[in-house]
C-alpha cells in the first residue's frame, strides 16, 4: 500500500501558491494515472486506485497546512496504513527553487505541515519529496509561501513539480524508494 500525501491549502485563494506544491504535484499524478480524486472523507481529497495489486492513495488534505496531521492520521488508521507506506510531498525554503530532494526520513524542519503529520502518527519515519520554493530575501515567510511564482521564477518551479511527479511514478512503478533517491537527488 502507498500513501501519497500533497501538502497544500485548499481554496481558489492558495490555488498556486509556493506552499501549494504538494497539491500540484497531486494534480500531475491524478493527470499520469487517470485517477480523479472522487473521494471527499476524512478531511481530505483523495482517490484510490490499483497498481500491479497494489493500493495507490493520492491525497490532499482539506485541514489546511497547519493542520495537515489530522487527515492524514484518520486515513491511516482507517486503512490501516503504516508509517513506511506514507510518502508527503512538500515545499521546501531551505532548496532553491525546483530543486528536488528526496528523503527517507527526517525532522519537520520548521514545516509545521510536516509537524502536524509527525504529531499525528506518532513519528518521523515517512518519506518525503522536497520541492525548493527558496528562502524570501526580505519578505516574511507567511507572505513568500503565499505568493505564487513570480514569471521569472516559474520554468524552474515547474521543472521541479515535473522531476518530483517523475520520481514519484517511478517510485510507484519500481517500489524502491533507495534507488529512486539515488538517481532523483
Amino acid at each position: 500500500m502507498k500513501l501519497i500525501v500533497g501538502l497544500g491549502n485548499p481554496g481558489k485563494k492558495y490555488e498556486n501558491t509556493k506552499h501549494n506544491m504538494g497539491f500540484l504535484v497531486i494534480d500531475k499524478l491524478v493527470e499520469e494515472f487517470g485517477e480523479p480524486l472522487n473521494k471527499n472523507d476524512f478531511d481530505a481529497k483523495y482517490c484510490r486506485f490499483k497498481y500491479k495489486g497494489e493500493d495507490i492513495f493520492l491525497v490532499k488534505p482539506l485541514t489546511y497546512m497547519n493542520d495537515s496531521g489530522r487527515a492524514v492520521g484518520m486515513l491511516m488508521a482507517y486503512f490501516q496504513i503504516q508509517r513506511d507506506e506514507l510518502l508527503v510531498i512538500q515545499d521546501d525554503m531551505d532548496l532553491p527553487i525546483g530543486k528536488v530532494r528526496l528523503r527517507p526520513k527526517g525532522s519537520a524542519g520548521g514545516h509545521n505541515g510536516i509537524k502536524s503529520i509527525i504529531n499525528s502518527v506518532g513519528g518521523n519515519d515517512f518519506k518525503r519529496v522536497k520541492i525548493g520554493i527558496q528562502h524570501p530575501d526580505k519578505k516574511s515567510v507567511v507572505d513568500w509561501v503565499l505568493t505564487p511564482f513570480s514569471k521569472d521564477e516559474q520554468i524552474e518551479a515547474l521543472s521541479g513539480l515535473d522531476r518530483a511527479t517523475e520520481a514519484i511514478v517511478d517510485w510507484i512503478k519500481n517500489d524502491n524508494f533507495e534507488k529512486v533517491m539515488n538517481q532523483y537527488n
